[in-house]
């Protein structure tokens, strides 16, 4: 496949502003979040901001780690019936984002779901890929459902404070990562950087363009062995997710049993979609809207998206290749 087969997607909205003279691409990046994270700057000289940055990805998993047992959603999620958790600012954020995609969804992106999500070896505990693990049974998911059916999710937008009802097991590992991608983004623009390519575990956001005046290109993430349409796009004040089905998965019988859980039926997504992208304003919404497509799949998937006017691929397992569907708010970045 050439450089000609590649589809391109150029925002609408471009800023003319270019980096200073004298602007070349500094360089930074670590690791949080159980991967790694880097920042690209164009500018002509820039103070190491790899302490602001790390602090504000410690900040994110001091609050909302699962694997952590002392992060406060560990916390949350150990703490007795009856007790209100108040909420910092970045946990508020995430979780008020979190709550509105679980109604808008109607129930397809659930921020306490985690109770599944441990159930099925996809949790800090008890995971799929370590010897002695097995698939839950019917019984056991319909109990899992019960229990969660019964301890609802209690939110306090005015006091800033979360409800633990009893049981109830938060789990924000869909949408956590593509905040830290935009903390990381405000981080730069409270330093007067606002040419930038930030990215967290293979999620991005960026702003402004290259020292050359091009923007940053950014290559569409492809599905592990199967051919299908390349895709760049220009991350010009925009952001970009990926949910797909062959990043943490397990075969049980015939079926790939992925990490995407459907929170209405307790069972790992079975509706064919490889993966999802999704372009938005923020990698928040990126990150954990690619989620609800995915759970909802080529049919519904696409009129949620385009009911919102979401930029959205889907890459759909049709008898050993992949359909590409897309929705109009994508065709319409299309150069």
């Amino acid at each position: 496949m050439t450089d000609l087969d590649r589809a391109v997607l150029i925002p609408l909205d471009l800023d003319p502003a270019v980096p200073p003279p004298g602007s070349r691409v500094h360089t930074f990046d670590g690791t949080s979040m159980g991967t790694t994270w880097s920042v690209r700057v164009a500018a002509p000289r820039v103070d190491d901001p790899r302490p602001a940055l790390q602090a504000e990805l410690d900040a994110i998993v001091a609050q909302m780690s699962h694997w952590e047992p002392d992060s406060l959603l560990s916390r949350y999620n150990r703490a007795p019936a009856g007790m209100w958790i108040d909420l910092p600012a970045q946990f508020f954020d995430v979780i008020d984002y979190a709550l509105w995609a679980h109604m808008a969804s109607g129930g397809a992106y659930d921020p306490a779901a985690g109770a599944l999500i441990d159930l099925w070896g996809f949790g800090a505990a008890r995971r799929y890929d370590h010897t002695g693990f097995y698939a839950p049974d019917e019984a056991t998911i319909e109990r899992a459902l019960e229990q969660r059916a019964a301890a609802r999710l209690s939110f306090d937008r005015d006091h800033r404070r979360l409800l633990q009802p009893g049981g109830l097991r938060l789990d924000l590992s869909s949408i956590a990562k593509g905040y830290a991608v935009d903390r990381l983004a405000l981080c730069l623009e409270r330093r007067g950087l606002d040419h930038y390519l930030v990215e967290v575990g293979g999620e991005l956001r960026g702003a402004g363009v290259k020292p050359d005046g091009h923007p940053w290109w950014v290559e569409i993430e492809a599905v592990p062995d199967h051919q299908a349409p390349r895709a760049v796009v220009a991350l010009h004040g925009i952001s970009i997710a990926t949910s797909g089905d062959y990043r943490q998965y397990f075969e049980h019988g015939a079926r790939r049993m992925s990490h995407t859980l459907d929170p209405r039926t307790g069972r790992p997504a079975g509706n064919d979609v490889a993966s999802v992208t999704v372009l938005a304003p923020t990698c928040m919404e990126a990150d954990a809207l690619s989620t609800v497509l995915d759970v909802l799949g080529p049919d519904d998937g696409v009129a949620f998206a385009e009911a919102r006017a979401l930029a959205a691929r889907f890459l759909v397992r049709r008898e050993g290749t992949l359909e590409d569907i897309v929705t109009p708010a994508w065709k319409a970045l299309l150069q």
